[in-house]
């Protein structure tokens, strides 16, 4: 224990010292609908993902990391809050089962919210967005209202405004008939493409918007060299539709998939690239995760689960276990396979930057800042997963019960909601694809796993806040 005080004191002074800087930097790097098994260093065979493989070696691959949600809103709230979405109100209304935000929606994420930029900006970080926000799309919703000084991006999932054409609708044959044209092009979806508050062109040419994302992160990185940073990186895909640029496209042995995640990681070594130019790459800290699982529905478009069961939109650990590296700015090299999510993103960054702790709400993350540069154990031991306002299962160190199962989406075919008589059990160390249930042989663990939700549910308030924010709205 005393080797272990050294050596994370050790670390900390050398974080401090890095190229004389007083400050660390941060990257979040998001993606959108990638899967568990879609990188290299994660197992996938035939995508290659170079530079994330490198990061994953140099810095931390953490194994059991989850995502605050099992989709696209409620996730992204979950990351920028370090609250569940039950508590930050981004869980859909009682009758939407999607969840998430749409171009006709009329709430966003609540202005008596914290965000990560803001607490930094406390600190004198400046902060900007790039890619997809869904958050809200109105004004008083987008990012330069949550913390953000600079926002280029799409403020919302890149199917939606679909154009009434025939081709490039969501589910059903009608996807596929837009990648059997000549040429592709994004023509058919009116997602408008935005910079600070203001459209700067729509239909956004989905065909570069990767490269356009890592683009202008490069070229902020370069002009704030010298001030302390966050960079939030929010890549619109894989999520479907699928696009690639000309110079990625069809060069993947796994397709139009491979193409896509692998121009994210090309992008991503651009990043790392410019930051050793800038020689501020040992006090910059990266993380880069998924906001969900894969959309199975969508077959090769639609990403792997790899071992896990499930995908997105479900509270199976394909929903919601996702890969997670962390990178740079002292962190001790391994894979971790203690427990982690996105909510930790949040309180890990206000110690490491040294931000006054959140104490006026509850904050569901922890700070992992001692098992990434000190390498101790996570502090993380519980996981609750939400859909909308109701727990449908609980993790507890190895174990995982659900109490609720559903499928996502009611396609290819209906999938309703059960409610278990007795819940299922799975110890995920030993069966992480939730295969073989051992709730008979362990009714005690059962009775300590429901002792937590039933502490967790007395702790939420969040359906009387929504009401009274609503009401002032």
């Amino acid at each position: 224990m005393l080797m272990k005080k050294i050596k994370f004191l050790i670390i900390s002074i050398f974080l401090i010292s890095c190229n004389n800087s007083d400050h660390t930097n941060f990257i979040v790097i998001f993606l959108d609908d990638m899967g568990y098994g879609d990188l290299g260093s994660y197992g996938h065979p035939t995508i290659k993902t170079p530079n994330l493989d490198k990061m994953s070696i140099e810095g931390q691959k953490w194994t059991q990391f989850y995502s605050a949600s099992s989709v696209c809103t409620p996730s992204r709230a979950g990351l920028l809050t370090g609250r569940l979405p039950i508590r930050n109100g981004m869980i859909g209304s009682e009758n939407n089962s999607s969840r998430v935000l749409f171009p006709d929606s009329e709430f966003g994420l609540p202005e008596s919210e914290i965000t990560i930029a803001e607490k930094l900006k406390e600190v004198g970080y400046s902060s900007v967005a790039i890619g997809k926000w869904h958050l809200g799309h109105k004004k008083q919703f987008l990012p330069l209202n949550n913390g953000f000084d600079y926002y280029y991006g799409i403020p919302y999932s890149n199917d939606m405004d679909a154009i009434k054409s025939g081709i490039g609708c969501c589910v059903g044959q009608n996807y596929w008939l837009q990648y059997a044209q000549k040429e592709l092009n994004s023509n058919n979806y009116n997602v408008p493409l935005l910079e600070n508050n203001d459209i700067i062109e729509r239909p956004a040419d989905q065909t570069t918007i990767t490269k356009r994302y890592s683009e202008k992160v490069v070229e902020y990185i370069r002009k704030n060299k010298n001030n302390k940073f966050f960079i939030y990186l929010a890549h619109s895909l894989p999520h479907i539709p699928l696009y690639a640029s000309k110079d990625f496209l069809g060069s993947s042995k796994a397709g139009l998939y491979g193409d896509v995640i692998e121009e994210i990681d090309h992008g991503v070594g651009m990043i790392l690239e410019e930051l050793k130019e800038q020689n501020i790459h040992e006090n910059t800290m990266i993380v880069f995760t998924s906001d969900n699982g894969p959309w199975l529905p969508f077959k090769t478009h639609g990403g792997s689960a790899g071992v896990l069961r499930e995908g997105k939109g479900t509270t199976w650990e394909g929903g919601q276990r996702v890969p997670a590296i962390f990178w740079g700015a002292g962190i001790s090299p391994g894979v971790i396979s203690g427990l982690g999510s996105t909510l930790d993103i949040l309180p890990t960054f206000i110690e490491i930057s040294g931000a006054e702790k959140i104490n006026d709400r509850i904050i569901d993350g922890y700070s992992l800042k001692k098992t990434l540069i000190g390498g101790e154990s996570s502090p993380r031991d519980e996981m609750i997963f939400y859909r909308n306002r109701e727990i449908y299962a609980i993790r507890k160190g190895e174990y995982k019960a659900h109490y609720i199962i559903q499928g996502a989406y009611n396609y290819p075919e209906k999938t309703e909601k059960k409610i278990l008589e007795k819940p299922l059990l799975y110890n995920l160390n030993n069966d992480p694809s939730e295969k073989f249930d051992i709730s008979k042989q362990h009714p005690d663990i059962l009775d300590k796993i429901e002792l937590i939700g039933l502490r967790h549910k007395k702790s939420v308030k969040f359906k009387e806040d929504l009401l009274k924010y609503r009401k002032k709205k």
